[in-house]
């Protein structure tokens, strides 16, 4: 049988891709839905945008508090044996508070069920990734970038789905009705997923013990050679931070993921003060549409040189985007247009940073590695909604439209700097060499 000529379609040659990889798309369907879902009840309920966003910021900050714990019990006792103990109780939590808001609780007990939703969280999106570095261990054609970029397109594809959803949810059904699907989607979805054992990595303890490291075999890079994560036989149980190049990577995200729910909140302030409340799921589509887009694109080339040289690349064009959002957000129609070629940046970032730790970090940590990625953006997205709803309630839609931008803009130095301690470390290695 004739091999496909995409990539993409050769990434589901591998038997049980295409289970593993849909079944993770239904489960993270919460990671499009909750942060405006919980916006758009809090504000129905008390009219306060400074409320709804720290709720949302109570939410994603104590989700990134979890994050790396399970992240390193899923790679130490393995996906299936942790997560569906992990998947029930999360389930609990949102329903949970989803009943909460829908009783009109207290303010105070709802920051509690917010707090408690988000400690039962655990990042979905490394689970897969670290499932595509296993399936695609012995390939030497490039398909781990491919891999990584077609999850960072299919988390778009959530962020499309996702604010529509709660938009029409919350104002065609109840304003909490777009709080229980995201309970039923992850259910349905995380059970498959880890129903799946013949794709699932093999946790440490079993890894350790196996007589020969034959199936260790790491991913490899544009010119087919290994990555260094697996090829230096590190081991142990450190931090995945203490790799070369994380915590900076970490700290970036943190930054730069501030930007979406800024924009999020914005948005959705902007269109209310229309009177186009309706639009909003619709505009944020638009942008998580440009980063699908963006995702294809990256997919399907092959780029040369450092990874962090293209984050610096894609974070400046992101910027330049923001400042346009700016100018042109009382147009809703040039708004949505400057949102998709915006968001053609958005999914190589993410694909960029995914592969920038799959080259340091070893094998036994990298779901945690990977975690650490989902967790600064959690913090950036609870410091994002939080500035945004201190903007709004104190400068309109104009001051919170500010705000992507400027934090964006703060992450490219930052990322420069990796660049340069990469450089430095590549011409180290050839020297010793």
């Amino acid at each position: 049988m004739k091999e496909p000529r995409s990539p993409f379609l050769r990434l589901f040659t591998y038997p049980g891709a295409v289970g593993f990889c849909l079944a993770a798309v239904l489960a993270r369907l919460p990671l499009g839905m909750m942060g405006l879902g919980i916006v758009l009840a809090l504000n129905h309920i008390y009219d306060n945008w400074t409320s709804a966003g720290l709720m949302s910021a109570v939410y994603t900050l104590s989700a990134a508090l979890v994050t790396p714990v399970y992240a390193r019990l899923f790679d130490r006792f393995g996906q299936r044996r942790v997560g569906l103990v992990a998947l029930l109780v999360q389930t609990l939590a949102i329903l949970g508070f989803a009943f909460g808001a829908m009783k009109k609780v207290p303010l105070g007990l709802l920051f509690v069920l917010a707090a408690l939703m988000g400690l039962t969280q655990f990042a979905f999106g490394a689970l897969v990734r670290t499932r595509w570095a296993w399936v695609l261990r012995d390939d030497r054609t490039n398909l781990l970038n491919t891999a990584y970029a077609l999850e960072s397109g299919l988390d778009e594809c959530v962020f499309i789905l996702g604010p529509i959803l709660s938009a029409y949810l919350a104002t065609s059904v109840s304003p909490v009705s777009q709080l229980f699907l995201p309970a039923a989607a992850l259910l349905v979805g995380g059970l498959t997923f880890f129903s799946m054992r013949s794709t699932e990595p093999p946790a440490i303890v079993r890894m350790e013990t196996a007589k020969t490291r034959a199936a260790d075999h790491s991913p490899v890079d544009d010119g087919g050679s290994v990555l260094p994560g697996d090829s230096d036989g590190r081991r142990g149980s450190r931090s995945a931070l203490a790799y070369p190049g994380i915590l900076l990577l970490f700290v970036i995200f943190i930054v730069f993921n501030m930007s979406f729910s800024a924009v999020d909140v914005s948005v959705t302030a902007l269109t209310k003060a229309m009177g186009r409340e309706g639009a909003v799921g619709l505009q944020l589509a638009l942008f998580a549409l440009g980063s699908l887009c963006g995702a294809m694109i990256f997919g399907s080339i092959k780029l040369k040189g450092s990874r962090w040289r293209y984050l610096v690349v894609f974070l400046t064009l992101l910027t330049a985007g923001y400042v346009v959002f700016r100018l042109v957000m009382d147009h809703l129609v040039l708004l949505g247009v400057a949102e998709v070629l915006s968001g053609l940046c958005v999914s190589p970032i993410f694909a960029t940073g995914n592969l920038i730790v799959r080259e340091n970090v070893d094998s036994h940590a990298l779901t945690e590695g990977l975690s650490w990625l989902s967790t600064g953006g959690s913090i950036g997205t609870s410091l994002g909604s939080t500035l945004a709803g201190i903007a709004l309630d104190r400068f309109g839609p104009h001051g919170g439209m500010t705000i992507p931008a400027i934090v964006t803009c703060c992450a490219i130095p930052l990322a420069v700097l990796g660049w340069v301690f990469s450089m430095r470390a590549a011409n180290r290695m050839k020297t010793e060499r």
